[in-house]
């Protein structure tokens, strides 16, 4: 019986399910572009190019690892790292003295740039003048790399490829000067070489090339080739065991991450938007679709009245509403699917064009997605109709009927007090971060969101009644629609509520991304505007590795030059409280760091960044990550450098103004040996008293052959802008999608409330009341609703990212008004469509004609 009423419900009053379907469908759509996102992340590969021809790779590790705690609370902890990791160079000796291999390859890349081809422009080359500088160990490692003429070279040599010396009329016995990290000189050409197409390459014999490499002594993998007769498995399981805890050894797809190292910090982007963000939109999408089926079962409470009357008993009605989920939910999260693998596709293809994805990385589509986002919205929609049909199906006949006319009452005892208990666990949290700082406060403020958005789910009702009595007298100033739109909402909380539950969860959500990105451009935008005093800035152009390595040195002889400083942007990994591991930006100082205030003004707060001169092992730390660390001046910090490498640098000053410039100062040679380019970046330079601006712009660009770009603390602090507001995208996209999710459900509920009026609206009209008036009473309603929601989220998105921003940028929030109105504007214009359409709809009608 009870699959047959399931079939006949469905089957004769589609529309009262088309509300539910359209929820079920827009949830599973999301689920499934994370989900999709979430297995690309865990499952990512790139094929081996290079290493192709190599069955074996033996390569430092990409990702630092840490341990915390024992026992069953034993967890580690992963972060890649912001740069490459080598290999000691004497590793190769130790591979290629293991049993079972034929030859062990060392392989090293380095940028070099051509400054002179003997002829007037070296742009000539494939690529412009830019060139990979390899030793001669490496050649014959990818495919088709093979000695075309000439010989090896010898120190003051190179052998450079066929097509960029064919392209610059270059043959063996000519002179080409190069451009290394470590100086710029001149080697004879002993030979050319195939390589691979698009790889222009310089082969220098082993010794110059790990002098002038920036690294000496390092090298970046070694390449093994198994004697005849030998696995490659059986000799990488070796390996492994012969080289635990000193290296990487990896076959197959594998390989394709050492020569992409990026890889890794793409699989963590991609974990963390499908995981992370999946977490919160699946239980966004819960909650919407929770509140919808409730709403659509809670309209139908006459319908499940008559049938007890006339026999049905409470398991009856509960196995019909099982049913009904089970014909509903699957197909309508089947449909959900395609456009949330549209969704995926083009979110993965944004990702790849902005270069936070390898290009060789695949989506990965799988059935895992697809099927845990039909089981999300299945299980969903049984629980919500089975919690939302409860009370009616235990009722007797006569009661269930009577309060099928009456409405729904107020919430019950026990989700009273679940929202309150929720309720009182986000201002907890909310208190604790409020006195926290660092990574520590910016954890604890994400429970205050989920609690808060809990507390809202289940006590919607008091929510909207509570407001309604707050802006009651308000509203029944306003005129008689107004002030019938003010007992409409309070008699019906529980219906207003379905509808104001997104409105609320999309605010507090995506204001909490959208609001903490523009607090952190900011406050940047401010550090940068404030902090940068230098007149000139110089970077290299597009295309090039970066500046000369005697840049600095020639520029603070130039006439008009006070001083100058080189920086080399980097990166740091800090371990926070709980074992969690942090990222941190920071620069290395080329230059005499006395100079430093010069062109900075970091807003130092104690010590002296000249102190930064008196050894390789000093930093100087941002205040907040000071803080973070728990050291202070004289003590010394626990980092690892950018590849990996353990230090604990004395610290000799903290500075305020990290954000946008650099969270940790450090000396330049420091981070020359542990970067992927050992070049600095950009350079800035103060000028002398009276000096001639563009004769010294002209100067500097003059620096390096080909020109150099010249910009002053005006172009340089727009251009920061712009690469701020790029690295805001992902957070930006991530928002768009939730608003996009909870508007389309909140409009969707406002409809389905709306129709289920019929019998209301046809007896105000019978009363008297005119079509304008109702329509004005719906309006009212509309707008009571995006306000309640609103104001709600606002509430929420606010007590949340006041912990968040001054934890990471020790300052309030950040709420631009031109980003919040329209936002504000465009929910309810939402409220005012999805009430007024449907409204005209019934308004068609007589009142006198049968309702359904």
């Amino acid at each position: 019986m009870s699959n047959g009423l399931a079939r006949a419900a469905v089957r004769f009053r589609p529309a009262s399910f088309a509300g539910t379907f359209l929820a079920l469908l827009f949830a599973s759509a999301v689920v499934t572009a994370c989900g999709v996102l979430l297995q690309t992340g865990l499952t990512a590969s790139v094929p081996p190019s290079r290493y192709a021809g190599v069955p074996v790779v033996v390569a430092a590790d990409q990702q630092v690892s840490v341990t915390v705690g024992s026992g069953e609370d034993r967890e580690t902890a992963t972060q890649p790292l912001p740069e490459r990791a080598r290999l000691d160079a004497g590793l190769t000796g130790t591979v290629a003295a293991r049993p079972g291999v034929a030859r062990a390859l060392p392989d090293s890349a380095f940028p070099v740039s051509a400054t002179d081809t003997g002829l007037s422009d070296p742009s000539v080359l494939p690529g412009g003048p830019g060139l990979t500088g390899r030793g001669w160990g490496a050649l014959g490692i990818a495919p088709g790399e093979r000695l075309a003429e000439g010989r090896a070279p010898a120190d003051g040599e190179l052998v450079l490829d066929t097509a960029s010396a064919r392209a610059a009329r270059l043959s063996p016995g000519d002179t080409l000067t190069l451009a290394a990290p470590t100086g710029s000189a001149a080697y004879r050409i002993s030979g050319l070489a195939e390589a691979p197409p698009g790889s222009p390459t310089a082969w220098f014999s082993d010794r110059t090339a790990d002098r002038i490499s920036g690294h000496p002594g390092r090298i970046d993998a070694v390449a093994v080739r198994p004697a005849p007769g030998t696995d490659p498995r059986a000799l990488a399981d070796e390996l492994r065991h012969a080289l635990a805890g000193q290296a990487q050894v990896s076959t197959g797809q594998q390989r394709g991450a050492v020569e992409q190292p990026a890889l890794h910090e793409a699989k963590a982007v991609l974990t963390g938007i499908g995981a992370s963000f999946g977490g919160i939109a699946t239980m966004t999408a819960v909650f919407v679709v929770v509140s919808t089926v409730a709403l659509a079962t809670g309209q139908r409470a006459r319908e499940f009245a008559l049938l007890r009357t006339i026999g049905a008993t409470p398991r009856q009605i509960r196995r019909s509403i099982a049913a009904e989920a089970v014909l509903v939910a699957p197909l309508a999260a089947a449909v959900g699917v395609l456009p949330g693998l549209a969704l995926a596709r083009w979110w993965f293809g944004e990702l790849v064009a902005r270069g936070a994805v390898p290009s060789g990385v695949v989506l990965g589509v799988g059935p895992l997605p697809v099927l845990a986002a039909v089981l999300t919205c299945t299980v969903t929609a049984l629980a919500a109709g089975w919690f939302a049909a409860r009370r009616s199906a235990r009722m007797r006949p006569s009661q269930a009927l009577g309060e099928a006319n009456a409405g729904p009452g107020r919430p019950g005892r026990a989700r009273t007090a679940a929202g309150a208990v929720f309720a009182a666990g986000a201002v907890a949290f909310a208190v604790a971060a409020a006195n926290l700082t660092g990574a520590t406060a910016a954890n604890t403020a994400l429970g205050v969101v989920l609690c808060f958005l809990v507390a809202v789910a289940l006590l919607g009702p008091w929510l909207v009644r509570g407001a309604v009595g707050l802006f009651g007298a308000l509203l029944r100033a306003a005129g008689a629609p107004a002030s019938l739109a003010a007992d409409n909402a309070r008699a019906s909380s529980r219906r207003l509520a379905s509808a104001t539950v997104p409105i609320v969860m999309v605010t507090a959500f995506c204001g909490t991304l959208v609001f903490l990105q523009s607090s952190l451009q900011h406050t940047a935008a401010e550090h940068v505007r404030q902090g940068l005093t230098a007149d000139q800035v110089v970077t290299a152009p597009v295309g090039r590795p970066g500046l000369p390595a005697d840049t600095v040195e020639r520029a603070g002889h130039l006439p008009g030059v006070a001083a100058a400083v080189g920086l080399r942007p980097t990166g740091l990994v800090y371990q926070q409280p709980g074992g969690v591991l942090g990222t941190a930006t920071a620069l290395g100082v080329d230059g005499d760091p006395a100079a430093l205030p010069s062109v900075l003004d970091l807003g130092v707060e104690s010590g002296s960044l000249a102190d930064l001169s008196r050894s390789a092992d000093t930093v100087a730390l941002d205040a907040t990550l000071a803080d973070s660390l728990g050291v202070r001046v004289g003590q010394h910090a626990p980092l690892r450098l950018g590849d990996g490498t353990e230090a604990e640098p004395t610290v000799v000053a903290t500075y305020s103004r990290g954000l946008g410039l650099g969270e940790a100062i450090l000396p330049g040679g420091t981070v020359a040996a542990h970067s992927t380019s050992a070049y600095p970046t950009r350079l800035l330079v103060a000028e002398a008293p009276g000096a001639d601006r563009a004769a010294t712009a002209e100067a500097l660009s003059a620096l390096a052959p080909g020109g150099l770009s010249v910009t002053d603390r005006q172009g340089y602090a727009a251009q920061a802008d712009r690469e701020r507001e790029l690295s805001g995208w992902a957070n930006n996209v991530m928002a768009a999608v939730l608003a996009g999710f909870a508007a389309l459900t909140a409009a969707n509920t406002l409809v389905m409330t709306v129709l289920d009026r019929r019998r209301e609206i046809a007896l105000l009209r019978l009363a008297g009341t005119t079509r304008r008036q109702v329509r004005a009473m719906l309006r009212w309603e509309a707008l009571l609703t995006a306000a309640v929601g609103l104001v709600t989220g606002a509430a929420i998105a606010w007590t949340t990212l006041t912990p968040l921003t001054r934890a990471l940028t020790s300052a309030s929030p950040h709420v631009p008004l031109a980003t919040a109105l329209p936002l504000a504007a465009g929910a309810a214009l939402l409220c005012l469509a999805a009430t007024a359409l449907p409204g005209r709809a019934l308004l068609r009608s007589r009142p006198t004609a049968p309702s359904r």
